[in-house]
């Protein structure tokens, strides 16, 4: 059985610093693609970053420059470091799993999915 459990969350001030955390268990996250995805209430689930497994990474636009994807093989985890955050980020944050080789942004292509973490960005 999959389990991802995301952790790192919470309140910011707008130009503020997060690290969110996904613990994998049942897959190896250097084995297969992982991928951060958020929802604002009321909104559609969006793609944020993904990291392949060969390790190249892909950002929405909303992203880059500012957010940046990794994992460590060792504890089996990705992490999604969030850099001058802005209100507009606020969000629920999933962590997800593909076994697909293509890179995708794509929700419904994901077949596994942590609960969330709450991000708040005040301004």
């Amino acid at each position: 059985q999959v389990l991802l459990v995301e952790s790192g969350g919470g309140l910011v001030q707008a130009g503020g610093s997060l690290r969110l955390s996904c613990a994998a268990s049942g897959r190896t996250v250097s084995s297969v693609t992982m991928a951060w995805f958020r929802q604002a209430p009321g909104k559609e689930r969006d793609f944020v970053a993904v990291i392949t497994r060969s390790g190249s990474t892909y950002y929405a636009d909303s992203a880059k420059g500012r957010f940046t994807i990794s994992r460590d093989n060792a504890k089996n985890t990705v992490y999604l470091q969030m850099n001058s955050l802005k209100p507009e980020d606020t969000a629920v944050y999933y962590c997800a799993t593909d076994t697909a080789v293509l890179i995708t942004t794509e929700p419904g292509t994901y077949d596994y999915w942590g609960q969330g973490t709450q991000v708040t960005v005040s301004s």
